[in-house]
């Protein structure tokens, strides 16, 4: 396996699959089972599944999908969306996946974050973290699918959520989603710097050097995409794709 991991990230909506820019314009880009057979075959090591509707629908994650989805993933895989209780973040675990990623509720509700903690063990807890720039250039952390403002900064809830025993986040740029403009260098930079946990950065890539810069200019221990792996070409044609283990070893080296 790679030092630093590279992740596909795909975005569930209506049972389907879909990807967007900077959370808007969703477009239809395949069923997930028959993607996750493309990444089988392609020997992924692992996979993001996030429900970009629960959330807004007031509704937990789709049990269902998720064990059809395990059933056929080779590799190990993290699902968010709609993760708000204990009980879900154990059914989660009792149908194959591998760690909860809880993004809204983790600013809402430090007690279920803990309890997680407890019961699915720190490496098994993900916590999302959205992030816009205001008018001013500063970051801060937006939760609601990019649509309530926190007020806070990356570093200060990354450290918060460190604190509550958390094993990993997430760092996204909504800025940058979908965008292919590369990522946040020193928004992964700096949050990278100030926790001890793994930080996954994810926003912007568009192409493998993308994932070089970021790997060779933070701390980070993963990076994340969903564009590069489902879109070819300036006109984005749909095409499930995943750079063969001897080319990414290369580009980090």
């Amino acid at each position: 396996m790679l030092r630093t991991r590279v992740i596909p990230v795909l975005l569930l909506k209506e049972r389907g699959l879909v990807k967007g820019q900077q959370f808007k314009n969703h477009k239809y880009v395949g069923d997930p089972l028959n993607v996750v057979k493309i990444f089988n075959e392609k020997e992924v090591d692992e996979l993001v599944f996030l429900d970009i509707s629960a959330t807004n629908e007031n509704r937990g994650p789709d049990f269902d999908l998720l064990a059809d989805i395990a059933s056929e993933a080779f590799m190990p895989f993290a699902y968010g969306g709609g993760v708000k209780t204990v009980k879900q973040v154990e059914r989660l675990f009792s149908i194959g996946v591998e760690k909860a990623i809880i993004n809204t509720a983790a600013f809402l509700d430090v007690k279920f974050v803990k309890e997680s903690v407890v019961v699915a063990g720190s490496q098994s807890i993900v916590v999302s973290m959205d992030i816009k720039k205001s008018l001013l250039g500063s970051d801060e952390v937006y939760v609601n699918n990019g649509k309530i403002n926190t007020k806070l900064d990356p570093v200060t809830y990354a450290k918060k959520m460190q604190d509550l025993g958390v094993g990993e986040l997430i760092v996204n740029s909504v800025d940058r989603e979908g965008t292919s403009k590369g990522y946040d260098i020193k928004l992964l930079e700096t949050v990278s710097n100030a926790v001890e946990i793994p930080v996954i950065g994810l926003g912007g890539a568009g192409c493998l050097q993308d994932l070089a810069d970021a790997k060779n200019q933070t701390n980070v221990s993963g990076l994340a995409a969903g564009d590069l792996f489902v879109f070819h070409g300036k006109h984005k044609a749909v095409l499930i794709t995943y750079p063969k283990y001897l080319e990414l070893e290369k580009l980090f080296n």
